[in-house]
């Protein structure tokens, strides 16, 4: 059997933390190859962005079919996508070329606060869910998404996770990392079952690029063949333990990256 393929569609992080580049980590370490359309090139570390330049969307739809010409893409991971013209130039994409797997983390923020897609761009990117396997926002982003407040507890993330349902998701893993506790708790919702994935909380600063890396780690477990439930739960263990060893990296500023490697150094 062959090396399983996963596209990230995404922006660039100079930093390494996040983005693609936090995408492609994932998916060799999980044993995938990695392709990737870059949506956005960004100036930022774990301070902030400093600069964000939008690809043009055709050059997005460009990189889309030259990969998909060429590749057997097994899964799809969306990140970041900069604007509405992006947003709209991925959905045709994955229409066209029959796209399985795929995987939206709705970027709409780095993890320091800065802005990540433009003001105008939430229909499109509403329009773009009913095109995806599973949505993985956290509480902010499903907020967002719905016009609500963030979720408080696991009974308002779950109701969250229905009403993203509605919006034709197959699946949505909500993200419970900004709720207080113990645990690290999230919530992966279908029509008719509700699976909690719980993890020790980890008191680090050392969280840049956590949604990135656990939307690929998905997509990777999909592409490699697992189940959705099985894909979450390997996905789940990866960041934590990522998180965990990013110390190691020596990152002293304020928001560091994860040790995506943190199995061989």
């Amino acid at each position: 059997m062959g090396v399983p393929v996963a596209l990230a569609i995404a922006g660039s992080d100079s930093s390494g933390g996040a983005g693609i580049e936090a995408d492609l980590k994932t998916f060799a370490a999980l044993g995938v190859y990695g392709a990737c359309a870059i949506t956005a090139i960004t100036a930022q570390n774990s301070e902030g962005v400093l600069a964000v330049h939008d690809a043009p969307a055709a050059i997005v739809a460009a990189q889309l079919d030259a990969v998909f010409a060429d590749l057997d893409v097994a899964a799809v991971k969306i990140g970041m996508l900069a604007n509405a013209a992006i947003i709209e130039t991925a959905a045709a994409a994955l229409v066209r070329h029959n796209a399985r797997n795929v995987v939206l983390d709705p970027v709409m923020a780095a993890s320091t606060g800065d802005a990540l897609l433009r003001g105008d761009a939430m229909t499109a990117l509403r329009g773009l869910i009913r095109h995806v396997r599973v949505l993985t926002p956290n509480l902010f982003e499903a907020a967002a998404l719905l016009d609500m407040l963030p979720a408080r507890d696991e009974a308002e993330m779950r109701g969250q996770a229905e009403k993203l349902l509605a919006l034709g998701a197959a699946a949505v893993l909500i993200k419970g990392g900004h709720l207080s506790g113990v645990e690290s708790v999230d919530l992966l919702v279908e029509a008719q079952a509700c699976v909690r994935l719980a993890a020790p909380r980890i008191a680090t600063k050392n969280t840049h690029g956590t949604g990135c890396t656990f939307a690929a780690a998905i997509a990777a477990g999909l592409a490699n063949g697992l189940p959705l439930d099985e894909a979450a739960r390997q996905a789940k263990a990866f960041v934590s333990a990522a998180i965990a060893a990013a110390d190691r990296l020596g990152v002293v500023t304020s928001n560091g990256p994860l040790h995506h490697f943190h199995k061989w150094w």
